[in-house]
C-alpha cells in the first residue's frame, strides 16, 4: 500500500497492476481536486463516507451532482469533472493503470497543466 499526500488531503493506493488501479481518496472539507479529464483513464469513484459534489462539464455548463455513501459515478475518458468535499469524504476510486493521464484545466493549488501530486 503507497499513501500519496495532495494539498487536498492524501489517497492510499492499494492495488496497482498492469490491468488496474484501486484507490481510497480521502478528501478534506472545503477542499476540491482539479478540474480535469484523462485521455485513456478509464474510472469508477464510489463515495464511502462523507459527501461531495462532483462537477461534470466545462465551464459554463457544468452540472453539479451532489454525491453521498453509496453513490456511484463512471468517469469515462475525455470526460472534464471536479470532486468537491463538502464535508470530510472517502472516496473509492478503481480505474485503469495510467496514474499520469490527468490534464488540469484548473486547480486551486496551482498545478494547472501538470501531472503533479
Amino acid at each position: 500500500m503507497r499513501r500519496v499526500e495532495k494539498p487536498w488531503g492524501h489517497e492510499l493506493i492499494w492495488a496497482h497492476t498492469e490491468r488496474y488501479v484501486a484507490k481510497v481518496l480521502f478528501i478534506k472539507a472545503g477542499h476540491k481536486l482539479s478540474r480535469q479529464y484523462h485521455q485513456v483513464k478509464d474510472e469508477t469513484l464510489m463515495v464511502e463516507t462523507g459527501a461531495m459534489d462532483l462537477e461534470v462539464g466545462e465551464p459554463p455548463k457544468v452540472e453539479v451532482r451532489r454525491m453521498n455513501p453509496g453513490d456511484v459515478f463512471h468517469v469515462t475518458p475525455g470526460t472534464i469533472h471536479r470532486m468537491a468535499a463538502v464535508e470530510d469524504t472517502r472516496v473509492f476510486e478503481v480505474s485503469t493503470p495510467e496514474l499520469d493521464d490527468v490534464v488540469r484545466l484548473e486547480d486551486s493549488y496551482g498545478r494547472e497543466g501538470t501531472s503533479a501530486p
